[in-house]
């Protein structure tokens, strides 16, 4: 207000032409600067001194921060010098044991050399009583250790080979006159077959195109299509100059036919880009996990097998996209299950556990994963953690003699499981290998001494030897019929049985003139 004022004199006193009254207002007006100036200095050197206050406070705050961190570092620092301390001790305490030990151990060794010393000593006496005796022996027999060695063996073996030969026919007979229940175990026990199988997977498949234009549209502009396929698929598709036709190929058959059915719903829709094919992937993906469960289901509704744990049920159903030697999985396992039960019945045994282990007998080979495990050994491992019968387990897990078997359960599964797999038409083989088979089994029959011919018919299920009768007797015929059977069991890979029939005969041929 007092500024206000002074300049409303001023202007008065201007308007008014009085130099006195100017020269009053101006010096008002110069006293008023000089007071602002000297609130304004005074304000100045408060705020400056809160300012220095402010920053002393935070340097302090920082100071005592820093220290603390030192001091915590310091500590940490001190407690690892403690502790390689205590290591330093312990392994200085170590190395005083390793020495004392060492010194321990190279007295044992002295006297163990001396000990030696007198063991070498006596083992050469012995040796030169030894061969003195040796000496004696050959001089009263007249023939030579070698000769009287081998001698013995030929003997010992011929009368091995006539008591095995009886041993035999012994069991034989006394497992006819056996208990009903021992008869059980005989009758399963002689009917079971090893049958040793690889399971040959079917890597590609083949899709079909109405015409060779619909290529380029899966193929997309700079291959985004197809890039975008295999990436939500995980399939690789080959496009290449077979007409109308592109090949899907993966070693999961659930990711082929994921690939395919959508492959087929793209094509059939005409939209064919990267974010339709994600979506259509996707909802395959769903489609076809529900088709792996409903098939589960209805194959044990069909087979009137109840109490399955739902994860089981949906391994029954990947079987669908499984096969083995070309044999669908799923219809094989439906098969020996079915098998299992006929077989239970006829022995008297529980059919309802035979035809669930029958069923469930190859789900290690639709794991989810990929372990290192034979299938059997999975397959048991799986039915295990589901709450399966110890004799289920037993039954799946023995069905390739991968563990021993302790029911009768388990070697019904086994054959059952060979007659499946053997029966004509089943399964098919690569033709190299399949033709390969048949000329090993020939090529191991000519080997033994006596045999003319050799001949494998019914796709190799049967062996035809032809032996001289100059050369075999009907003695010798039949142990060349069992050594053959043994050798082919322990040294090859077959599906099914092999029928050994050696053949001989005398002919006598003379010519009228």
């Amino acid at each position: 207000m007092e500024t206000i004022q002074l300049i409303i004199v001023g202007v008065i006193a201007f308007i008014a032409g009085s130099s006195a009254g100017y020269f009053i207002w101006s010096k008002a007006l110069e006293k008023r600067s000089k007071k602002i100036i000297t609130e304004a200095e005074a304000e100045g050197e408060v705020i400056k001194k809160d300012k220095i206050l402010q920053a002393k406070e935070k340097f302090l705050q920082l100071k005592s921060e820093h220290e603390k961190v030192i001091n915590e570092k310091n500590n940490k620092i001190n407690a690892s010098e403690n502790r390689m301390k205590q290591k330093e001790a312990s392994i200085s305490q170590k190395m005083e044991e390793v020495a004392r030990k060492s010194k321990d151990v190279d007295v044992i060794r002295e006297n163990l050399n001396v000990q030696l010393e007198v063991v070498e000593k006596r083992l050469e006496e012995i040796e030169k009583h030894h061969k003195q005796q040796v000496e004696q022996l050959e001089t009263i027999s007249g023939l030579s250790a070698e000769q009287a060695k081998s001698q013995l063996i030929e003997s010992l073996k011929a009368e091995a080979r006539t008591e095995a030969m009886s041993h035999i026919n012994e069991i034989v007979e006394e497992a006819r006159m056996s208990a009903n229940k021992e008869a059980k175990k005989v009758v399963v026990e002689t009917i079971q077959r090893v049958a040793t199988e690889h399971a040959i997977e079917n890597s590609v498949t083949v899709f079909h195109i109405d015409n060779d234009e619909i290529k380029g549209r899966i193929i997309g502009r700079e291959g985004r299509n197809i890039r975008a396929l295999e990436a939500a698929t995980g399939i690789e598709i080959i496009v290449d100059d077979t007409p109308e036709a592109i090949i899907l190929s993966g070693f999961d058959p659930v990711r082929r036919e994921v690939a395919r059915l959508a492959l087929h719903q793209l094509v059939t829709d005409g939209r064919i880009h990267p974010a339709r094919i994600e979506e259509i992937v996707e909802k395959t993906k769903k489609q076809v996990e529900e088709e792996i469960i409903e098939v589960g289901k209805r194959t044990t509704i069909d087979l009137g097998i109840h109490g399955l744990h739902p994860e089981l049920i949906r391994l029954v159903g990947k079987m669908k996209y499984r096969s083995s030697y070309g044999q669908n999985l799923l219809q094989h396992s439906r098969e020996v299950a079915n098998l299992c039960s006929i077989m239970a019945s006829e022995l008297g045994l529980n059919a309802k556990s035979a035809k669930r282990a029958g069923l469930l007998h190859d789900i290690g080979k639709v794991p989810d994963d990929e372990p290192e495990l034979p299938h059997a050994i999975l397959g048991m491992k799986l039915a295990e953690k589901f709450k399966e019968k110890p004799d289920i387990c037993n039954a799946i897990g023995a069905h390739h003699d991968e563990i021993e078997m302790n029911t009768l359960i388990s070697p019904i599964v086994q054959v059952c499981d060979a007659i499946s797999g053997a029966r004509p038409g089943a399964r098919r083989e690569i033709v190299e290998s399949y033709i390969k088979r048949l000329k090993g089994l020939e090529e191991m029959a000519l080997s033994y001494p006596g045999v003319l011919k050799t001949y494998a018919i019914q796709a190799g299920r049967e062996l035809r030897v032809i032996v001289g009768s100059e050369k075999v007797t009907d003695k010798d015929a039949e142990k060349l019929s069992f050594d053959i059977a043994q050798k082919i069991q322990t040294e090859m890979t077959y599906p099914g049985q092999v029928k050994i029939t050696v053949i001989r005969e005398t002919r006598a041929i003379n010519y009228a003139k």
